[in-house]
């Protein structure tokens, strides 16, 4: 069973480096949009990926962005296909990475709370 982790480990940073290739060449977006694939998850059978992006930019809320990207999932397949040696390829399907916004907030409250430590 650690063979396969590894595997779908290694399967997933693949098709993350691959992905951050794809999208800013291959996927027409508002040029002021930044889209950063920050982490893929991988089924056991390989057959689905579940990518997890960031999106910075003033032009588009996130979830326009992650609709947007799911809609043209296939195009992103077909490219993802091609740069892949996988036997079959997934199926991707993108989600919104909260993360960086939950870090963001998190310092948020750690400084407002040293302001008022200080004062």
């Amino acid at each position: 069973m650690p063979r396969e982790f590894s595997r779908n480990r290694r399967v997933g940073e693949q098709i993350q480096r691959e992905l951050a290739q794809i999208i800013p060449h291959h996927i027409t977006l508002d040029k002021s949009l930044l889209v950063t694939v920050s982490a893929v998850e991988i089924s056991p059978d390989f057959q689905q990926a579940k990518v997890y992006v960031t999106v910075l930019g003033e032009t588009m809320n996130h979830a326009d962005v992650v609709k947007w990207l799911n809609q043209h999932a296939s195009a992103v397949r077909y490219a993802l296909a091609h740069s892949l040696n996988l036997r079959s390829t997934p199926t991707v399907r993108f989600v919104y990475d909260q993360s960086v916004e939950n870090g963001a907030y998190l310092n948020q409250l750690i400084n407002q709370a040293v302001q008022l430590e200080n004062h």
